[in-house]
């Protein structure tokens, strides 16, 4: 007990290379977790170095969260070498520091890069803390699907060292039903697992007119327009949002925003140079405080996955479009959980992946009013803020968390 009669709060040591101020996807949803538990726990996070104001490294606390941002590279993750660089030197740093920590009562990490996974399973058993990791992608199989990965020797390291943690984590968090069938098939205890899907705040996501001042500011305003909001990956598949362009030249409203940054970008943009697609325009990623005018600008949103990825990853924008009552087209595979997922809610229309004249006939069949975008959307806001908002999978991890630590809640 502490002096004032209270349990001291437990505490939550957690390891993931990218976090506030980061734009990436783990970083955003990872910092409204960590700032939503603060309130039960005394959460400290390890961290890298990202190339943004604040993202230096040192110790600091944001939203009642204690960030220890390591001494890790933080280049341009459009080379392979380079972004290997960034988790080598992240995953060094972050097992110094996570063995010098105080003892926390738990150990928590989310797998950006895969294998710091290993490094939170070290620390764990240093301290005979529980572990609990959030599996974002199934890896190396992502990268093998995508051909990002083709040693063989590399492979067969990656895949021991991911069956060492999945084998010996206390709990491990799939964030789709098809994910947690895949983990479990590479090892993976089935009492150990729990889905817990991505979330989305809809308090601060939500539904804004098309023609704000965002869509003003980028002369989207008086235009139909077509966006993808996010990574510009491999993993995307967005040649065939850019190749659908070639279908719907003769749209003289239609715009194709495609909306952040990634390995593929300058790459994209090439190709839409070379197929003359004047149509489709880049924008870099947009601060979070602008997310609910940028997304609310477009008429419909494309959601793109790599044909072979379902289970492996899970796209998590899925649900910010959905918080500002967008509708979407998902070219994935149909066992995808963000294909089933909108067939299920009715928020949209699902096509094959590497197909652009099907994404092409549907934009134009949205673009000629042939579907209700206004009802696909309405379900989809209604969807999210009933099983898809950040106080529902805040509830979860916090009685996941408190199960571990054996006692109740402060």
């Amino acid at each position: 007990m502490s002096r004032n009669g209270r349990r001291p709060r437990p505490r939550l040591l957690v390891f993931n290379q990218y976090y506030w101020p980061g734009v990436e996807a783990t970083a955003h949803l990872l910092s409204e977790l960590c700032a939503a538990l603060a309130a039960e726990f005394e959460v400290t996070v390890v961290t890298g170095r990202v190339a943004a104001p604040g993202g230096e490294p040192g110790r600091a606390v944001h939203e009642g969260v204690e960030i220890v941002r390591v001494n890790s590279t933080a280049y341009d993750r459009s080379a392979l070498s380079l972004r290997a660089l960034n988790y080598a030197t992240y995953l060094a740093q972050s097992l110094r520091q996570g063995m010098a920590s105080e003892r926390p009562d738990v150990v928590l990490c989310m797998t950006d890069p895969p294998i710091i996974a290993d490094v939170a399973l070290l620390v764990a058993r240093r301290f005979g803390a529980p572990l609990v990791v959030v599996s974002q992608d199934v890896f190396p199989e992502i990268a093998v699907e995508l051909k990002r990965l083709e040693n063989r020797v590399v492979i067969e390291v990656l895949r021991r060292a991911i069956a060492g943690y999945l084998e010996r984590a206390d709990r491990i968090v799939a964030i789709g039903d098809t994910m947690r069938e895949r983990l479990e098939r590479k090892g993976a205890p089935p009492d150990r697992l729990r889905v817990i899907p991505n979330w989305v705040d809809s308090n601060v996501l939500t539904p804004q007119p098309r023609q704000n001042e965002w869509a003003v500011e980028h002369r989207l305003a008086d235009r139909f327009v077509v966006m993808h909001s996010g990574n510009v990956g491999y993993a995307q598949n967005l040649d065939a949002l850019v190749r659908a362009a070639t279908f719907l030249r003769d749209l003289d409203r239609l715009s194709i925003a495609i909306v952040g940054d990634g390995s593929r970008r300058e790459e994209l943009m090439a190709l839409a140079r070379l197929l003359e697609t004047e149509q489709v325009s880049f924008l870099p990623y947009q601060p979070r405080e602008v997310l609910p005018l940028s997304l609310s600008a477009a008429d419909v949103h494309v959601v793109g996955l790599a044909r072979g990825l379902s289970g492996y990853v899970v796209p998590s924008r899925l649900y910010g479009i959905m918080s500002v009552g967008r509708p979407v087209i998902v070219a994935a595979d149909a066992t995808s959980e963000t294909a089933q997922l909108v067939e299920r809610v009715g928020c949209g229309i699902v096509v094959p992946p590497g197909r652009p004249e099907l994404v092409a006939r549907e934009i134009r069949r949205a673009y000629d009013s042939g579907l209700d975008l206004v009802e696909m959307g309405r379900r989809a806001r209604e969807y999210v803020t009933a099983e898809a908002d950040r106080s529902v999978a805040v509830g979860r991890y916090r009685d996941l968390l408190l199960d571990l630590v054996g006692r109740p809640g402060t």
